[in-house]
This record gives structure tokens, C-alpha cells and sequence, in this order.
């Protein structure tokens, strides 16, 4: 994976100032820089879902015998859900989470040792989104992809080891549970492994590669008026969500608004990227989703981003497609898909929908 993004992103850099936790922890006020309108997001000042509404996306028990059922009709109507009895131990997530703080409260200019360059994707940084929004985000990240051991060891000389393996624990669990997911819910709709041959589950999930995100949300003198991450879908087929015990992260309902996902101690939440909805031809949503920031305390989150080997053809399943009707999108892979997404954004998807209208 970082090959093929590394390629990726070389044909669209970004060239953007980090954003230093010093300039955030020393202001009183909100600058102009930070300061987001509905100019500058048309979803900004999308009414919130009401306080009295008690609709919220699912908790769902992986344990509980109609698991499968619950995870499809999530994907279908939400786009997301959080799960519990996952099989992710408890002492893993405290130690990622761990580890997430440790690196953001590390020195500015330690930090800027393993700087993401223009053109790379690992490394420290903001998010790349912010080349397609003219106000800064209230926050900062850390990507991995492959072994983190050249930056850990310029971030931590003598504990780097130890928290390479946090991060390979962690990984491995999350492959494993994202595989699971997807066939849980595949599963929904009737899907085998015979009608998706590239993503076994037997295998040993070498048909899939992945990428981690830590990040970072401090303390905001004016909320209500800052962006933590702007709105956006994942690039994925699925992301799982690690958050600590603060909100923030809240996903889009055309219905309701935006909808705050309550932190559940231990929980995950997971999210349809965009090749997932391409694969089911549109039935799993895609959700648009962003993260605010408070004014009382910082907040971290994990998102390990999963998708498939680079070059695998990605494409509606011939049996979730009407028998009188065309697939709605065409076949791409993720290099594919990170080239449109990184020039279009949001649009992404309708550009390679088929018969789209212009």
C-alpha cells in the first residue's frame, strides 16, 4: 500500500503548512485561518439532529446469532454502526490509544522529524483533505502504512520497538476483524465467496492491505465555530474507528442531520468506504461523516482504513445487479480510485458512475 499511494500523491501534492499544537494550546480566540463558515462547507451549519431524537446508528453485538442481518441493515440505512464483543482485547485498544497520546503530546519540533512530505502519505501532518477547503482543521495526524519503525525511531529512540508492536498487534487484529465484517455483511445479501473470488476468507487476507490514522483533536476556544475534520467519505471498503471517551466524530442523515456518535467504552465503529458501496452497486452507503471539536477536552481516535490489493478490479456484484439493468458504476481499482478521489473529492463516485449525468 504505501507504493501505490506514495504514487498516487506524487501526482497531487499538497503544499501546506503543519499545524502546530503550540499555536493551538496558546490561543484565547479563534483565528480567521481556523474560523469555518457555510462558505467554506455547505454541510457546516447542517441542522444537528434534534436532542430529543433517540435515533442513532446501531450498537450491535457481534456475538448476538442475527449479527449479520443487523450489520446489512446498517450498511444499508446508516452507512455505519458501532460493535461490541468485537474480539479485540481490551488491553490492545488502552494500548493504542496510549500510544496515540503519547506521540501528540511529544515536542513540535520532535514531531516534525517524521513529517509527511508533500508527495508522501506516512508520517506527520494534517489531513490531506485540507487542499480542497481554504480554512485550516483543528487538529493534527499521524498516518502509518508498513512498518513504522524509521519514523517511531526518530519520534521515541529508545521505546520505538515497543510501540511497533503495539502497532503490528493492533493490525493484525484489525485485518482480521474487518475480513469478518465484510463477509457479515456481504452475507446479508446473499453474496459467497464464489461470487468474490479475490476476497476469500480462508486466505491468509493477502488480498487486502490497510493503512492506520492516528489523530489528534485539542481543545478549541471556540468550538462551535472550528472544524476538528471536514466532511467526507472514505476511500475504503471498510474503516474501523478506535475513539477515547470524548465525542466528535458524527455522521450525515439525510433525515436527521448530523448525528453525534456516542463513545461506548471498548466499542469500534465502522464505516462504508466507496469501493464498498461500488461493490454491493450502491445498496451499502457510503457515509459522509466529520469530526468537532469542544472546548473542555482533547479528544484522539484510530481509523484503520482497509481495502483491497491495488491492483484488483473493484466492480458491482453481478447478483446485487438488476437482470433488466447495468451496473452503476464501472470497474476500477483503488489505485485507480485514489487518482479520481484526489483530483474530485466528494465527487468522486459520480465520476465513474455509469451513464452519469453531466
Amino acid at each position: 500500500m504505501p507504493t501505490i499511494l506514495t504514487d498516487v500523491f506524487r501526482g497531487h501534492p499538497i503544499h501546506l503548512p503543519h499545524s502546530h499544537p503550540s499555536e493551538f494550546t496558546s490561543l484565547s480566540e479563534l483565528p480567521d485561518s481556523y474560523t469555518w463558515t457555510s462558505k467554506d462547507d455547505p454541510l457546516f451549519t447542517a441542522p444537528p439532529s434534534p436532542p430529543a431524537a433517540s435515533e442513532n446508528i446501531p450498537l450491535i453485538d457481534l456475538n448476538h446469532p442475527d449479527a449479520a442481518n443487523q450489520i446489512g441493515r446498517a450498511c444499508r440505512t446508516w452507512g455505519a454502526f458501532q460493535i461490541i464483543n468485537h474480539g479485540v482485547p481490551l488491553e490492545l485498544l488502552q494500548g493504542i490509544e496510549f500510544l496515540t497520546g503519547s506521540l501528540f503530546q511529544l515536542p513540535v519540533q520532535r514531531k516534525l522529524k517524521a513529517a509527511r512530505s508533500d508527495t508522501g502519505f506516512s508520517g506527520y501532518g494534517v489531513a490531506r483533505i485540507s487542499s480542497f477547503f481554504s480554512k485550516k482543521m483543528w487538529s493534527e495526524g499521524f498516518t502509518i502504512t508498513g512498518s513504522p519503525l524509521n519514523d517511531f525511531r526518530k519520534l521515541w529512540p529508545q521505546l520505538h520497538l515497543n510501540y511497533c508492536d503495539i502497532v503490528e498487534q493492533y493490525e493484525e487484529e484489525m485485518q482480521k476483524l474487518a475480513s469478518k465484517l465484510m463477509w457479515l455483511s456481504l452475507n446479508s445479501l446473499g453474496v459467497s465467496e464464489e461470487d468474490i473470488k479475490w476476497a476469500r476468507v480462508s486466505s491468509d487476507l493477502n488480498w487486502a492491505q490497510s493503512a492506520l490514522q492516528l489523530n489528534h483533536y485539542p481543545v478549541c476556544p471556540e468550538p462551535d465555530r472550528a472544524m476538528g475534520l471536514a466532511p467526507h467519505t472514505d476511500s475504503t471498503l471498510l474503516t474501523i474507528l478506535y475513539q477515547n471517551n470524548t465525542a466528535g466524530l458524527q455522521v450525515f442523515s439525510d433525515d436527521l442531520g448530523w448525528v453525534t456518535v456516542p463513545p461506548v467504552p471498548g466499542s469500534l465503529v465502522v464505516n462504508v468506504g466507496d469501493l464498498f458501496h461500488i461493490l454491493t452497486n450502491g445498496l451499502f452507503k457510503s457515509v459522509i461523516h466529520r469530526a468537532r471539536v469542544n472546548q473542555t477536552r482533547s479528544r484522539l481516535s484510530v481509523a484503520f482504513l482497509w481495502g483491497p490489493r491495488s491492483d484488483t478490479k473493484i466492480s458491482p456484484v453481478p447478483k446485487l445487479v438488476g437482470s433488466a439493468e447495468s451496473p452503476l458504476y464501472r470497474s476500477v481499482t483503488w489505485t485507480e480510485y485514489l487518482r479520481t478521489k484526489a483530483i474530485h473529492f466528494n465527487k468522486a463516485l459520480s465520476m465513474i458512475r455509469n451513464h452519469r449525468e453531466e
